[in-house]
């Protein structure tokens, strides 16, 4: 009898509609690959079964949207971190929130359990990270050393090290037991995305969006080998589990390297867009990525995947000869001595590099665990998988992949049913205990939701001009209430994007008087001009033309723009505070010495108008940046690129005192 053998390397499993809004984390276990966890801007985290359409639990008690996920090595717990700052880390096995751990004071952009300890490492955009002490809700250490934030966090097989990568282009090693660095890896020119541990050797890897993975000697503390030639920044990587090779995921494309000497064995093209995380499972690859409120999920086949110099088993033809594998070259380096204990808590007498801190919980911190709350809304799949009657095997069976679909058949999945209605289907459940639906009306991306901290948030997140999110919301009246026609849907969607159209036609009037002013005069009158419109963002897009020439600027144009900086150095944009750090840079870079020299001199002899114009130009400078260097001091305190910019403008500034 004939078996069919299916000749697809790649294929795609499924596609849900994953959250009510937009999905902005994703993440798979790494212990089953068949679990999936999701984050979106409704403040939830939604668990999944990869391949299964429904929802099997959602976790609710954040209050701002969820930046980033991470299950542990046994799929029990799940470490989750918003925008504000704050993590919870729920038990799924007891469906509860198990620790509310705050202290960031910006977004968690970066998290990861340690591989045997109860501890979890999170990466801020306040470009600290902590560690934590799961069991005692205590922050153990502040590492701090990045100046950008932190994007990716590893913990090392054997416990003691953790590895981060962040946008400052820097990989830094942190040494666990002693609580300091133990290196800074440089070499990448953009921010650093991924990083990741060989699962044998000491030997890590890199990947960034400058498009280049590296590979660095965790005993020499050098690079082993850098590839370059591709065309996207590099999203995710992960080790094959021997470690004979490393797998990274790109736009559309999954590429095989290894690393000595540099190569890639394969390219495999996969549809899955911005890949956001994989895993493996059963000898396939697992790859979810999302867009939007959907999460798609993707397969290859890594028996027909090289991954060495030799053909892989499913490609060998019969008039082939059978090459031997090369070498992975686990001898060059040292082995992970993996303790059969839990690793020992960090010495918090060792401050070098790190600051170390306790916290106690607070009241508030209870109530923001009772306020946390593990809904259950596939009995069925979560008594399956976490509550299994046979304690032997926790998580779903292994022993099967995933099939592919067959060659004349679309790859794409079913689309499963919103989380929202997941339990809608399941008539285990007890009927109050279902979602409410039209209680939990989808949240708009523009909404408020950030507390006061930080002080620095990201442009992409502040609201726009005038819109609300009730703008883009119908009134909910009852659970009754039919759905919207399409008029009354346009209606709404009109609303908000009236008010936004008013405020970009105005802005667009605006710069083509200044542009027209420029035309027939010279950059001084443009910006006395712009200055006078009395509108911020005209300055500020003149402003951004200017900064790239630096040889348009004159001390006359100093005299006008100063006092704009000033707004701009305490405005609440992100945009705008760096365009005012980069133009007030620029002046003192340009100026500074001859403000200063001009004020130092002793008076000349007889009449010199130009050089009493000049002198009178740089007093009116120095006293416009006298003022701005009190906002200066007052900013340079603060966390994140800001400060350390602000903090370099203090020392520019440091002769005016």
């Amino acid at each position: 009898m004939a078996v069919a053998v299916t000749t697809k390397t790649a294929w795609k499993l499924q596609e849900i509609m994953a959250h009510s809004s937009n999905v902005s984390s994703v993440v798979l276990g790494k212990g089953s690959g068949r679990m999936l966890a999701t984050g979106g801007d409704d403040c939830r985290v939604n668990i999944w079964s990869v391949s299964k359409p429904n929802c099997i639990m959602s976790l609710t008690g954040h209050t701002t949207p969820i930046e980033s996920l991470q299950v542990n090595p046994n799929e029990k717990l799940i470490v989750a971190g918003s925008r504000s700052g704050s993590i919870r880390v729920w038990d799924l096995e007891a469906a509860k929130v198990l620790r509310t751990l705050p202290g960031h004071k910006a977004n968690i952009c970066s998290l990861h359990f340690h591989p045997f300890g109860s501890f979890v490492a999170s990466g801020s955009l306040d470009t600290n990270i902590k560690l934590w002490d799961v069991r005692r809700k205590g922050c153990i250490f502040t590492f701090k050393g990045h100046t950008e934030a932190v994007r990716c966090l590893r913990f090392s097989p054997d416990g003691k090290w953790v590895a981060s990568a962040a946008d400052d282009h820097t990989v830094k090693l942190w040494d666990l037991t002693a609580g300091k660095l133990m290196f800074e890896f440089t070499g990448h020119t953009g921010p650093v995305n991924v990083v990741e541990f060989h699962p044998n050797e000491y030997l890590l890897a890199s990947g960034s969006s400058d498009r280049t993975v590296r590979f660095w000697d965790l005993e020499k503390f050098q690079v082993v080998s850098c590839i370059e030639e591709e065309a996207t920044p590099v999203r995710c990587v992960l080790f094959n589990p021997d470690g004979c090779c490393l797998y990274s995921g790109f736009q559309d494309s999954l590429r095989v390297y290894g690393w000595e000497p540099e190569r890639c064995f394969d390219v495999v093209l996969v549809n899955w867009g911005k890949v956001a995380d994989l895993s493996i499972s059963n000898n396939q690859l697992i790859g979810v990525s999302f867009a939007q409120s959907t999460v798609s999920s993707f397969v290859v086949d890594l028996s027909r995947v090289p991954k060495s110099d030799s053909v892989p088993h499913g490609l060998i033809r019969d008039d082939q000869p059978l090459v031997p594998p090369t070498p992975t070259g686990s001898s060059l380096r040292r082995i992970y001595d993996r303790p059969s204990t839990s690793c020992s808590k960090p010495q918090s007498r060792v401050k070098h590099n790190s600051e170390s801190e306790r916290h106690s919980p607070s009241s508030e911190d209870d109530r923001d665990e009772k306020e946390s709350k593990a809904e259950i809304q596939n009995q069925e799949d979560y008594k399956e998988i976490f509550q299994p009657k046979n304690a032997i095997c926790r998580t779903p069976p292994r022993n099967e992949p995933f099939p592919a679909p067959p060659e004349d058949e679309p790859g794409a999945a079913k689309e499963a049913v919103k989380p929202s209605q997941a339990a809608d289907v399941q008539t285990s459940l007890p009927k109050q205990e279902l979602p409410d639906p039209v209680q939990r009306p989808p949240i708009a991306s523009s909404t408020s939701l950030t507390r006061t901290e930080p002080s620095v948030i990201p442009a992409a997140r502040n609201e726009p001009i005038g819109l609300k999110a009730s703008d883009f919301l119908p009134a909910v009246k009852s659970q009754s209430q039919t759905e919207l026609v399409d008029e009354e849907a346009m209606s709404q969607i009109r609303k908000g994007h009236e008010t936004m159209c008013v405020v970009l036609t105005s802005r667009h009037k605006n710069l083509d008087a200044v542009r027209a002013v420029w035309s027939t005069s010279d950059i001084k009158n443009s910006l006395d001009s712009a200055v006078a419109i009395n509108d911020l963002s005209v300055v500020v897009d003149l402003l951004n033309i200017v900064n790239q020439k630096p040889s348009l600027w004159k001390l006359d144009l100093c005299t006008i723009v100063l006092p704009q900086i000033e707004k701009l150095l305490q405005s609440k944009y992100e945009s705008y505070v760096q365009t005012g750090c980069t133009s007030l840079k620029l002046i003192l870079q340009r100026f500074l010495p001859l403000i200063t020299d001009m004020l130092t001199a002793p008076p000349s002899v007889g009449v010199d108008i130009s050089r009493e114009e000049r002198l009178h130009k740089c007093k009116l400078c120095y006293k416009q940046l006298k003022n701005i260097s009190n906002v200066v001091k007052n900013k340079s305190g603060l966390s994140g690129r800001h400060g350390s910019a602000f903090r370099e403008l203090l020392l520019l500034m440091a002769v005016l005192d």
